[in-house]
């Protein structure tokens, strides 16, 4: 997702995400839904949330971490 997509979710959530890195920003919007802030610290390349709307470009951060 593309950094203009997720300050207008951010902004949405009532979250100022204005000097936010991307990591940071969806995981605020990760709490701001009451779900776990993990973006990017799957261990191994294996998330349990299957249902993660951020997954796609999650998992790829982990692999190269």
């Amino acid at each position: 997702m593309k950094l203009q997509e997720l300050r207008v979710i951010a902004k949405e959530k009532g979250i100022s995400a204005s000097k936010m890195t991307k990591p940071d920003m969806i995981r605020a919007i990760q709490r701001s839904e009451g779900n776990f802030d993990c973006f990017g610290y799957a261990h191994d390349g294996y998330c349990d949330q299957a249902g993660c709307i951020w997954m796609e470009d999650c998992l790829p951060r982990t692999r190269n971490s």
